[in-house]
């Protein structure tokens, strides 16, 4: 997926602001209270893909031989085996369909805890968080160019990886992400 562990407190932020102004949505517990259980959501959904991916790598590590020797595409066999392994693990690879489930598991918990209550169609709610996960990840994928753009011009030649470069970057990333009105 294209949101990684680092973005879910944003997205959180994005989808619970977006609940919030919504007037068909009735609001019964905090915005805050509401971001913590739908980052758990989104947290979870990515934890699986994390552990799918473990799972692959394990299982080509043990075939390097075979890779090595038939001169394979390891990018293509990671891909071959995430397809085919990928419902064991409760992963939806398709982005529109996984937006759409994380969606609906979020409005389910939020619905029956008692978190929302509304007066129209699920489908309208579910809009609402699917709309505001699109746009983080549109949001998302401008400010994360402008921030490498940023960098590259930067006088000093700064390594990613590096501790400088990660902090460098955490800080002008939020700082495109509040820009563009997504935190």
């Amino acid at each position: 997926m294209k949101i990684k562990l680092k973005h879910t407190p944003y997205v959180s932020r994005t989808i619970s602001r977006d609940l919030v102004k919504t007037k068909f949505v009735e609001v019964r517990k905090t915005k805050d209270a509401i971001t913590l259980q739908v980052q758990k959501i989104l947290d979870e959904d990515i934890e699986n893909e994390l552990d799918l991916d473990d799972k692959i790598y394990d299982l080509l590590e043990n075939k390097e031989d075979d890779i090595e020797f038939y001169n394979a595409d390891y990018r293509q066999l990671f891909w071959m085996a995430k397809k085919k392994i990928a419902n064991e693990f409760n992963v939806i690879l398709d982005l529109e369909d996984r937006i759409s489930d994380i969606s609906h598991k979020i409005l389910d918990y939020l619905w029956e805890e008692d978190f929302i209550h509304y007066s129209v169609s699920d489908n309208q709610v579910k809009n609402v968080i699917s709309n505001s996960i699109d746009s983080f990840i549109k949001g998302f994928d401008e400010a994360d160019s402008a921030v490498y753009e940023k960098i590259s011009n930067y006088q000093r030649r700064i390594i990613p990886g590096t501790d400088d470069y990660n902090i460098l970057y955490q800080r002008l990333y939020e700082e495109e992400l509040i820009k563009r009105g997504l935190i």
